[in-house]
């Protein structure tokens, strides 16, 4: 195929839409960016349709096929909160069983498009991004893409309680994915797996391992989350400002930051950005340990509130104990702020001295110890803090745009149709 010839793309986004949620951000933009090169045909579930046309979509010349499954996933839904109503990681796992609704519906509505003298280069399933997913797309017999998956993370054990508290006793339930994917037998006939971090590449069978490439889920808009000049540095009247920004879930560890700035002897702002079960709870907490005045919580905002709060702020804290992807440590990074971490899952493999600190994953206890040693560094050595913040920017700009990112997926299209040919 010429490097002139637009690539014709069969794009499945099971989520796929702006502001509405992570990997919905992540389906919107593999969709929005590569319409600009490609003749892109978008699958997605209807439940995105008010979204996706508040946008403008469909987009350049793309086209749209919705699926409707909402008979199915509404009643899932409901079962999923009535069972699971403080976890949010088990509703999404029950939940996520319609996506097997929704392809094995999509297959069917596709190959009447084919019938129909329409046709694709390439197939590429998008979301969701986790190894759960199995898909029939490869029975179109076309090139079949999966990913960027991130997943097949274990859960950590130096958090007891946490993981009570979310259920993870649960989380055994997405290794059926394996068991849905051998029977259905997409990564056996996937040309390329995309995948985000070595522990998803160790969920995949040994056999299917030379078909993986690596190539992180998360991405920025560099042009949203633009560099800003770092915060005057902390002082006795500038307090130092630490931002978080997340679902509030137990595994998120929010009340380990809470704890960590009680001890500390000097002004601290903490500006929490989202929402989720554990508000309430988090509330009540602050409120305990006397830091109303000190803590903000702002709930949901827009991604261009959460640039500029991002932006007021002298280090990012995502202190998640089970944390597959960081997307908002990148997003940080991208706005010239230090981040901190754990030691543990997508943020291992993002997060070095850097660009900032983590934590080791070995308790609560040390997180809390970890937290305020850090803050106390930070306040003491800022000019340091700010060159992670620096270095962090250089990195997104390299190695994480979206732009860089949809260039690597293109190379990667034109390589399985040249071998094809």
């Amino acid at each position: 195929m010429s490097t002139s010839q637009k690539i014709r793309i069969l794009l499945s986004a099971y989520q796929c839409g702006i502001e509405m949620g992570s990997v919905s951000q992540i389906g919107w933009e593999w969709y929005s960016r590569l319409s600009e090169d490609c003749h892109v045909t978008l699958l997605t579930h209807i439940r995105n349709r008010p979204a996706l046309e508040a946008a403008g979509a469909p987009l350049f010349d793309s086209n749209i096929i919705f699926i409707d499954t909402e008979w199915f996933s509404m009643p899932l839904y409901r079962f999923a909160t009535r069972c699971f109503p403080h976890s949010g990681q088990s509703r999404f796992l029950i939940a996520s069983l319609d996506f097997f609704v929704y392809d094995w519906v999509a297959l069917r509505q596709v190959q009447r498009k084919l019938k129909e003298c329409v046709g694709w280069d390439i197939v590429h399933v998008v979301t969701p991004v986790s190894p759960f997913v199995a898909t029939h797309l490869y029975k179109l017999n076309i090139p079949l893409v999966l990913g960027p998956w991130n997943g097949g993370m274990r859960s950590p054990t130096a958090f007891p309680e946490i993981m009570r508290a979310e259920s993870g006793w649960f989380y055994p339930i997405r290794n059926l994915g394996r068991i849905f994917d051998v029977i259905i037998g997409s990564t056996r006939h996937a040309s390329i797996i995309f995948t985000a971090t070595q522990a998803t590449i160790a969920a995949i069978s040994k056999r299917y391992q030379q078909k993986c490439r690596f190539l992180l889920e998360n991405g920025v808009d560099l042009d949203l989350f633009s560099v800003a000049p770092y915060p005057p540095f902390p002082t006795d009247t500038n307090p130092l400002h630490i931002v978080f920004v997340g679902r509030l879930i137990p595994v998120k560890g929010v009340t380990m930051l809470l704890k960590a700035i009680k001890e500390l002897d000097f002004p601290v702002q903490l500006t929490v950005v989202g929402d989720g079960p554990e508000r309430t709870k988090l509330e009540a907490v602050t409120a305990d340990l006397q830091l109303a005045e000190q803590v903000n919580f702002r709930g949901n905002l827009s991604l261009n509130e959460v640039s500029q709060l991002i932006r007021l702020g002298h280090v990012f804290c995502l202190p998640s104990v089970k944390e597959s992807g960081g997307a908002v440590l990148l997003e940080a990074m991208a706005v010239g702020r230090p981040v901190i971490a754990i030691d543990f899952g997508g943020p291992a493999e993002i997060v070095d001295d850097g660009v900032g600190i983590k934590l080791p994953a070995t308790g609560e206890a040390d997180v809390i110890n970890g937290l305020v040693a850090t803050f106390v560094d930070l306040r003491e050595h800022p000019e340091q803090w700010r060159a992670r913040g620096q270095e962090g920017r250089h990195r997104v700009e390299n190695n994480y745009s979206w732009a860089a990112k949809i260039k690597i997926a293109i190379g990667f299209y034109r390589q399985i149709l040249d071998e094809k040919r």
